[in-house]
């Protein structure tokens, strides 16, 4: 491994700890989720550690990489806050959808995380296609997660 690389990998492979510990000590699987009438297609519970466990990693790579390909300071930092905000998006979800019950709110919500990461793409495209390709699954989870989230909010609805 290349000197240089030691604290790119160090801060993102936290910043994607920080975020998975959070989101999973949010997320509260229990009565209230377990009432809500499911679509059909939604997956299994088991499965959801495994996709947002495979994405978090892909993403610390993602920030790696992208962090690494941008020569200039400020493309960095701007790289760096897209990677801290779809994070912190992702931490409003699962507080709206699993702490305060309110996946109506929670989908509207996934809208912002999914055009941050879609900006978060487009910014690093041109510098690491790389980076912006491994981006690519997080969209994809995240779109699933929008749609599954709409779709319980309609099923389920109205809250509040």
């Amino acid at each position: 491994m290349h000197p240089a690389w030691g604290l790119p990998i160090a801060v993102a492979a936290c910043a994607a700890l920080l975020v998975a510990v959070m989101g999973g000590t949010i997320t509260e699987i229990g009565p209230w989720y377990h009432g809500l009438v499911q679509p059909r297609w939604a997956p299994p519970e088991a499965a959801y550690g495994v996709v947002w466990t495979t994405i978090y990693l892909i993403t610390t790579c993602a920030a790696v990489t992208g962090w690494r390909a941008i020569p200039d300071r400020h493309g960095a930092e701007w790289m760096i806050g897209l990677f801290a905000l779809t994070g912190f998006l992702n931490i409003v979800w699962s507080v709206l959808l699993f702490r305060l019950h309110r996946p109506d709110w929670a989908a509207v919500e996934a809208v912002a995380w999914w055009v941050a990461i879609v900006v978060w793409i487009y910014t690093l495209w041109p510098r690491s296609l790389a980076a912006a390709l491994l981006l690519l699954p997080y969209l994809g989870v995240v779109t699933f997660a929008g749609y599954l989230t709409m779709t319980i909010a309609r099923l389920n609805g109205p809250f509040g």
